[in-house]
C-alpha cells in the first residue's frame, strides 16, 4: 500500500469559497422565500437564491469526503492513526461545536425570555438539542459532520479491503440513502431527518471515489478545454446541462409550491434536491480547478481566503444575520428596496463574519477553541507544513495537517 503523502490541493480552498457563498445565500434568503415576502412581484428571484443555492451544505459534505479519502486511503488504519484522527477532531471540531451549540442555545433563551427559568428544564433541552445538532438552525451540519467522522475508519478499512465496494460506492450510498428517505416517510416519520448523516450517504459515498480514482479525474480538471478529449468535453457538457436543468425544476417546483401553494409528493422535492446538489457537486470542482487556472491573481487570492475562513464564518454569521434583520423598521416587503436589503444581509454576514474571525485568529490567543484551527496563512509563527490537505478544512474546516 502507497503510504506516501498526497500533494496539496491549494484549489480546494476555492472550492470551499464557493460552497459557503452558497450557505450564505441560502440563510439571507430563507425569511424572504418562506411566507414574508410571498406577495412581492420580486418573490420569483428571492425563491431562485434560496433554492438555486441550497448545493453549499451538501457539496461541503462531499468535499470533507473527498479529502478524508484523499488524505487516507493509501494509508494503513493502524491504532496511531485512528488517535490521532480523533485527537484532532475533538479539538479542532467537537470543541468549538459544543461552545457555539451552547452560546447559541443561551442566546436563543434570553431573545425568548426563558433564560433563567426552568433551569433544569433548559440544561435537558439543550442536551437533547446538543446530540441532535438542533441547538441552532445551522449547526446541525457540523453534528452531521461529527456522525461521518465516527464512521469513517470503518468505511475507510471496507473500501480498502473491497474493490467491488469502490466499484458500487455511489450506487450503494444513493440505496442507502434513499432506503433511509423511504422508510422515515411512512414509518419513522422523523422531522430532523436532516440532521443524520445517512440523508447525505450518497454524498459521502461520490467524495470517496472520485478520491480514490482522483489520478484519471485529475486530467479532466487540469487541462484547458482545448486539450480535453472529445469524450471528455461531451461528458463536461452533459454534466453541466444536466445541472442546470435539475436546479431550474428544482427552483420552478418550490416556486409553484410556495407562491401558489400546490404541493405535490414529498419525495419530488426530495429527489429534486438530490439530483441538483450532487451534480452541483461536481460542477463545483470542475469550476474551482477553472477559476484556479483562469482567474486573476487577485480573485484567487480572495477566494482561498474565504475558503480558509469557512468553517468560523459558517459558525459565526447567523449571529450577524439576526442582529442585522432587527433594523428592516418599515421596509415594505413588496418593494426592490427589501431585495436589496437581503442582500445587505448576504454582505454584512460574509464581511463582518470575515473581519471578526480574521482578526480573532491574528490577535487572539486560544481563538481556535471558539473557531477551529488557525489556517496556516493566519498562523503567528507560521512553520512548514507537509503540503497535503486537511480534512478539516474541507468544510471550511482550517485544521492543518501536521
Amino acid at each position: 500500500m502507497n503510504t506516501a503523502r498526497q500533494e496539496r490541493l491549494p484549489q480546494l480552498d476555492i472550492f470551499r469559497a464557493l460552497a459557503i457563498l452558497g450557505v450564505l445565500h441560502v440563510h439571507s434568503s430563507s425569511f424572504a422565500a418562506g411566507e414574508q415576502a410571498l406577495h412581492s412581484p420580486y418573490y420569483y428571484w428571492l425563491n431562485w437564491i434560496n433554492i438555486f443555492f441550497k448545493f453549499g451544505t451538501p457539496s461541503f459534505i462531499f468535499l470533507s469526503s473527498f479529502v478524508l479519502f484523499y488524505n487516507y486511503y493509501g494509508r494503513p488504519v493502524t491504532r496511531s492513526l485512528i488517535i490521532n484522527f480523533y485527537r484532532r477532531r475533538l479539538k479542532y471540531i467537537l470543541l468549538p461545536y459544543l461552545l457555539a451549540s451552547m452560546g447559541y442555545y443561551a442566546l436563543t433563551l434570553y431573545v425568548n425570555g426563558r433564560l433563567t427559568q426552568n433551569l433544569g428544564g433548559n440544561l435537558y433541552s439543550f442536551i437533547r438539542a446538543l446530540f441532535s445538532g438542533s441547538a441552532y438552525a445551522h449547526l446541525y451540519f457540523v453534528f452531521i459532520s461529527i456522525q461521518f467522522y465516527l464512521l469513517f475508519p470503518v468505511l475507510l478499512k471496507l473500501l480498502q479491503s473491497s474493490r467491488f465496494l469502490i466499484k458500487w460506492a455511489v450506487p450503494l450510498g444513493l440505496a442507502l440513502q434513499w432506503g433511509f428517505i423511504f422508510w422515515n416517510k411512512y414509518e419513522l416519520h422523523i422531522v430532523e431527518k436532516g440532521s443524520l448523516a445517512i440523508s447525505y450517504l450518497a454524498y459521502y459515498m461520490m467524495g470517496a471515489y472520485i478520491a480514490i480514482h482522483f489520478e484519471k479525474v485529475k486530467t479532466w480538471l487540469m487541462k484547458p478545454w482545448r486539450e480535453l478529449t472529445a469524450k471528455q468535453k461531451g461528458w463536461t457538457a452533459l454534466l453541466v446541462s444536466g445541472w442546470l436543468i435539475a436546479a431550474f425544476i428544482h427552483v420552478q417546483l418550490w416556486y409553484v409550491a410556495r407562491h401558489f401553494g400546490v404541493w405535490t409528493d414529498s419525495l419530488w422535492y426530495e429527489l429534486l434536491w438530490n439530483v441538483h446538489t450532487m451534480l452541483s457537486a461536481l460542477v463545483l470542482l470542475y469550476a474551482t480547478f477553472l477559476i484556479y487556472r483562469k482567474a486573476s491573481r487577485g480573485i484567487v487570492a480572495f477566494l482561498t481566503r474565504l475558503g480558509e475562513l469557512s468553517f468560523a464564518i459558517y459558525l459565526v454569521h447567523p449571529l450577524l444575520l439576526a442582529v442585522y434583520r432587527r433594523f428592516r423598521y418599515q421596509i415594505p416587503l413588496e418593494s426592490l428596496t427589501y431585495v436589496l436589503f437581503i442582500y445587505g444581509g448576504l454582505v454584512v454576514a460574509l464581511g463582518g463574519s470575515w473581519l471578526i474571525v480574521q482578526f480573532a485568529f491574528r490577535r487572539v490567543p486560544g481563538s481556535w477553541i471558539i473557531f477551529g484551527s488557525v489556517p496556516r496563512s493566519l498562523e503567528s509563527n507560521p512553520q512548514e507544513k507537509s503540503g497535503y490537505i486537511s480534512e478539516e478544512r474541507a468544510k471550511g474546516f482550517v485544521q492543518q495537517e501536521k
